[in-house]
């Protein structure tokens, strides 16, 4: 199988995930019009606890797994990479099934905690019920992600990238057609018709791993899973055991501190706007379109540091590993540098047209509107964190790991309502605040963490500066398109079907405009690389040839 380089990784992996994301945008279209607002928010609340116990049960240890894995690879300690991927595997079942267990036996009281006293449209036992139909994916994606990892860790991002593809389209699949199917058809009723949806992430997972499966035993000679080792690697299982855990705790701490900080954030913001007088139908909406709906638009714009982080981090075990330490440095802003050119103008652009973007979703929603337009920015930061974050992890710096995250996520959590307060006396809109709140947060994590990388390893940034320089100008260029063709373009948001020409028209000629400045600027040359542009040319050529 082929290994993919760190520029082409990224492409390829980032490429899925947008499949992967535009899937998971676009159903919510269909399956909002099905299940109504109720519906809706009952599926925000099942989908926010069932992301925490997920990385509860995988515990980081597909990411320990797969860095491990190319730890060993590089060191030709083949024997070792196999025993890696079993030992993974194992501790993983025994998670998985005890956070099913919990996540099913304790729903209830996991859904009073989430609504508190609040007398909202969906009761405790309703949200109980669909966190116990969601549960059962936690027996399925242990597993496929560990299979993942193992791909990974030999710099193979293709597969587990279609396996991604693979997992959302059935999921889709379910969550549109059995919804449709539910109402429609049977005539059940809200709760039972989003049991149904959230059922599809099992079926989703289960297709996927299916398919990894299959690709491990098709290619067991060249990952070494065929082998019979006579001769056993001068590494104990213990120290396999001890690194796993070494590797995975700072994922576990990082990626649990955000699911709890996500959780809390939505009780906070059920909270404040309570006391600010919201309606309980304004509360609910605000919360899940903050927490949910708007998140499902964000994930086009974290799709670029899931793919990023994807490449990045064999790549960079691999260098570190060497102590090709001037290799991490660029890569890490080669990293940086493509998220800013590629990220940046996605926000500014969905910003933009956010009134008729959140119509085509949701329907025309003055709220709605100003959520999606102010918290688009949130997934640009969160894609520099994971950048950062993923470096740092890569390097075994795991206590700036804890400390720099551990900050951040302190500083978000402690400014939410304060900002919010701030805000509604400013008579501005007080959801904004967990937005603010958010940026801060994450620009203290991702500076402190260069900091220590210029101080500790003399990293250099000056390459990110000029980058973010040129940038401005196609930038700037394509907000003057995109405005322009805004005054001269009039059409009814509460219509769909031109909404989305609007959209279409618009961000196809905003897109040119950007890409044809930045690369009459030699930006695109100078953040992708001249190597993968005339690779690119040469593909191109040659299918035009065959053609």
């Amino acid at each position: 199988m082929k290994k993919n380089s760190f520029i082409e990784g990224t492409i390829i992996a980032t490429l899925a995930i947008v499949i992967v994301k535009i899937l998971g945008m676009l159903y919510v279209i269909p399956f909002c019009a099905i299940v109504g607002e109720a519906g809706r928010a009952l599926y925000g609340y099942a989908y926010n606890i069932y992301g925490l116990f997920l990385e509860i049960s995988t515990a980081g240890i597909p990411n320990a797994v797969g860095k491990l894995v190319n730890e060993y690879n590089t060191l030709e300690k083949q024997e070792a990479k196999v025993r890696t991927f079993k030992i993974g595997k194992r501790i993983l079942s025994v998670i998985a099934i005890i956070t099913f267990l919990i996540l099913f036996l304790f729903a209830k009281p996991i859904a009073m905690l989430i609504l508190g006293k609040l007398e909202l449209v969906n009761t405790v036992d309703d949200v109980a019920f669909v966190i116990r139909c969601v549960s059962f994916a936690l027996l399925v994606f242990p597993f496929l992600s560990v299979s993942r990892g193992f791909f990974q860790g030999h710099r193979i991002i293709s597969v587990s990238s279609v396996s991604q593809v693979i997992e959302q389209f059935f999921r889709v699949a379910v969550i549109i057609g059995g919804s449709y199917i539910a109402v429609n058809v049977l005539g059940l009723d809200t709760r039972e018709t989003i049991g149904i949806a959230v059922f599809g992430a099992f079926i989703g997972g289960a297709c996927a791993l299916i398919y990894m499966l299959g690709k491990l035993n098709k290619n067991k000679k060249e990952l070494s899973l065929d082998k019979k080792f006579e001769v056993q690697d001068d590494v104990t299982n213990k120290e396999i055991i001890k690194k796993i855990i070494k590797y995975a705790v700072p994922s576990v701490i990082i990626s649990v501190a955000f699911m709890i900080y996500n959780n809390v954030d939505m009780i906070i913001l059920l909270r404040v706007m309570d006391y600010l007088g919201f309606s309980a139908s304004e509360v609910e909406f605000i919360s899940t379109g903050i927490g949910t709906w708007a998140a499902k638009i964000f994930i086009i714009i974290t799709s670029v540091g899931l793919g990023m982080a994807t490449s990045l981090v064999p790549n960079m075990v691999e260098s570190f590993t060497l102590k090709k330490y001037d290799d991490v440095n660029n890569k890490f802003n080669k990293a940086i540098e493509i998220v800013i050119f590629i990220s940046l103008p996605m926000c500014v652009g969905i910003s933009l047209l956010s009134a008729a973007i959140w119509s085509v979703f949701y329907g025309y929603n003055s709220i709605g509107t100003n959520i999606l337009a102010i918290g688009i920015f949130s997934p640009l930061f969160t894609n520099l964190f994971s950048i950062a974050n993923y470096t740092l992890q890569s390097m075994n710096k795991f206590k700036l790991v804890y400390i720099s995250s551990i900050l951040g996520i302190f500083l978000n959590m402690v400014l939410d309502a304060p900002f919010m307060l701030l805000l509604d006396v400013l008579h501005l809109p007080a959801y904004f605040g967990a937005t603010i709140a958010t940026a801060v947060g994450l620009s203290s994590t991702i500076f402190l963490a260069m900091y220590f990388l210029r101080r500790e390893y003399n990293f250099r940034y000056g390459e990110i500066l000029r980058v973010v320089k040129k940038s401005l100008v196609p930038l700037l260029t394509m907000i003057i398109v995109v405005l322009l063709m805004k005054m001269f373009i009039n059409v009814n948001l509460e219509s769909r079907f031109y909404a989305i020409i609007y959209i279409g028209v618009i961000s196809i000629v905003g897109a040119i405009s950007y890409f044809i400045v930045a690369f009459k600027m030699g930006l695109i040359k100078e953040v992708l690389g001249n190597d993968f542009i005339e690779k690119l040319k040469c593909k191109f050529l040659k299918n035009k040839k065959e053609a």
